[in-house]
């Protein structure tokens, strides 16, 4: 029993999800369809999803970071994860030369299966059971990424930081910007207690505080 906290309508469509390529090639008498496309269904609404919740919750982030946060966090490695959190294994079904090697284990056969749930959610329910379903999981593994060190919002460590003492004042001043519209450079200015303390380039004014931020943390030696 797949631990997803949703009831299907039409539960040939979880059926569906669960069943890979190799099972349905050997009952193909009985036109038996695979996941397969469910799966690339899956793949977009986690995609948005996740966008959405990045986009949100991260309002300082650049897009070049949101980019690599979303990516890292519906891997096949995460949505792996999922799968046996949820019970995807057992509820696979998977042809006699694909279960003999080792399929039930194999982390893209997982990783496919979770995405076909999810699509399967969406085409049952709409996107508000598969948003709820993305983000029991998706939250956490942001903060998992985010702990790792490779996607710091500095940002938001620096704030952390100057909060510490209630006298300090932080703020972020577009101090010039260079180039073509296709190519702009922002440069901002970081000032504590309205002086200048660090600056930052970027390709858009987010980006370039979030390399102000990341500046002063290293003249604070953070």
């Amino acid at each position: 029993m797949l631990k997803i906290d949703y009831k299907f309508k039409d539960e040939s469509l979880l059926r569906l999800a669960m069943t890979h390529s190799s099972y349905a090639n050997e009952h193909h008498g009985t036109h038996l369809q695979c996941n397969e496309r469910l799966e690339f269904l899956g793949d977009s609404v986690l995609g948005f999803v996740t966008a959405g919740y990045l986009f949100t919750h991260y309002p300082d982030l650049p897009e070049g970071d949101l980019t690599k946060l979303r990516a890292a966090v519906v891997c096949e490695g995460a949505l792996d994860e999922i799968a046996h959190e949820i019970g995807i294994p057992e509820a696979i079904r998977l042809g006699h030369g694909e279960e003999m090697g080792g399929g039930r284990k194999r982390a893209s056969i997982l990783a496919d299966a979770t995405e076909a749930l999810l699509g399967a959610i969406f085409m049952d329910g709409g996107i508000e059971p598969a948003r709820a379903f993305v983000l029991r999981f998706i939250p956490h593994k942001v903060e998992v990424a985010l702990a790792g060190g490779a996607f710091k919002d500095y940002k938001t460590m620096l704030q952390e930081i100057v909060q510490k003492n209630k006298q300090e004042t932080l703020e972020y001043r577009l101090a010039g910007q260079s180039g073509p519209d296709h190519d702009k450079r922002f440069k901002m200015e970081l000032l504590l207690n309205s002086n200048v303390f660090a600056e930052g380039i970027g390709k858009s004014k987010k980006e370039a505080e979030q390399m102000a931020a990341k500046k002063a943390l290293e003249n604070m030696g953070c």
